[in-house]
């Protein structure tokens, strides 16, 4: 689209290649994730499958909001993670696709 934000391919590589992170870059790194999740879906009930996601999800953040961001105050970095999770899982609660 002439006169549009959204950059063309050459323009998204470039944008990868530089390190940035694109939408597309984004959903792939994503799809990584739930393709392990699948795999070990195989042996492990979803149930617990889940559980260990998000703990491990917790984990990993606390390791960014303490180690790379250097949060001062957990409580506002907490409501924060929360926030953005509760939106993240109400968008895929209500898309049919999933």
């Amino acid at each position: 689209m002439v006169g549009s934000d959204t950059p063309n391919r050459k323009e998204r590589r470039a944008r990868e290649a530089s390190g940035e992170m694109t939408d597309r870059k984004f959903m792939e790194i994503a799809d990584a994730f739930i393709d392990l999740a699948n795999q070990k879906n195989q042996t492990i009930p979803a149930t617990d499958l889940h559980m260990i996601m998000l703990y491990a999800a917790a984990r990993y953040n606390a390791h960014v909001g303490k180690n790379v961001v250097n949060v001062d105050q957990h409580e506002p970095f907490v409501t924060e993670m929360m926030k953005s999770y509760q939106e993240m899982l109400r968008n895929h609660l209500a898309d049919p696709s999933v």
